[in-house]
């Protein structure tokens, strides 16, 4: 399953301990790190990231769902980047593009308070004693949250909304005196503009999720090949369900999610 992760510690030094346990989960098959970070928060409420990890296929942070977290998690100033990163500042990202709610991010906050460290990952996992005995051996407190598409489903029914709009108007201006037509035709002109604008929006949200998505199944592929056995079945079925992910309809993963959380 896809998620989103910030383990919070109090110094830096198990921070990064936190980041090595991780790597080894990963080494030995019992989740999938795509992309990880180490970050500091400062006394302004900005993030600093200090370490992006290399050998991961997501390797940096702008337009990815760890850069969009990292923002996020670093509020309004948004991210300054660490000089030994090597990446350059970008602008705050979305809290869509994280594929994460508003009141996971307010729980991280609560949590990850000025002067104190976060590993932020984004990972694939199927079960969470791994990371929890590991994290809490180092005194780090987990946050995790399957990656929800909030933003795609909020634009499918925006886009619903606008077409049955445009429906309606097509169907007025047709019995509308002459002298009116033109009128409606100047409200239906505009819809069409917004709706093409928020479909664009989308798309390329989608072809930012789809390079991002790719580059992960590229990388579980490669490990795969290097694997056997048990370990060799959990990155399969973790291509699998990447894949599965992947594939679902605008809004499909949002909807998945609220039917595990009903069930």
């Amino acid at each position: 399953m896809q998620k989103m992760l910030v383990v919070v510690f109090d110094d830096e030094t198990k921070a990064y301990q936190g980041s090595s346990a991780l790597k080894d989960l990963d080494a030995d098959g019992s989740i999938s790190v795509h992309a990880l970070g180490v970050v500091m928060k400062n006394p302004d409420g900005s993030l600093t990231t200090k370490e992006i990890a290399g050998d991961y296929p997501v390797r940096t942070l702008e337009g990815t769902a760890i850069g969009a977290l990292i923002g996020v998690l670093g509020g309004p100033i948004g991210v300054a980047i660490g000089a030994s990163s090597g990446l350059l500042a970008g602008s705050v990202l979305d809290l869509d593009r994280a594929d994460v709610n508003a009141d996971y991010v307010d729980q991280v906050t609560t949590k990850l308070t000025p002067g104190k460290w976060a590993v932020v990952a984004d990972i694939s996992e199927e079960w969470e004693t791994p990371i929890d005995t590991r994290m809490a051996a180092l005194g780090g407190t987990v946050f995790r949250a399957n990656r929800v598409s909030v933003e795609d489903e909020k634009d499918a029914r925006e886009q619903a909304a606008t077409k049955a709009e445009i429906a309606h108007l097509k169907e007025e201006q047709s019995k509308a005196r002459q002298e009116d037509k033109a009128k409606i035709q100047n409200k239906i002109d505009t819809l069409n503009a917004k709706l093409q604008a928020k479909q664009q929006k989308a798309k390329q949200r989608s072809d930012q999720r789809k390079i991002e998505a790719e580059a992960k199944l590229h990388a579980l592929q490669e490990k795969a090949k290097k694997s056997s056995g048990e370990h060799k079945a959990k990155i399969e079925a973790r291509i699998a369900s990447l894949r599965e992910w992947l594939n679902q309809p605008v809004g499909g993963q949002a909807q998945k999610q609220q039917q595990v959380q009903s069930a």
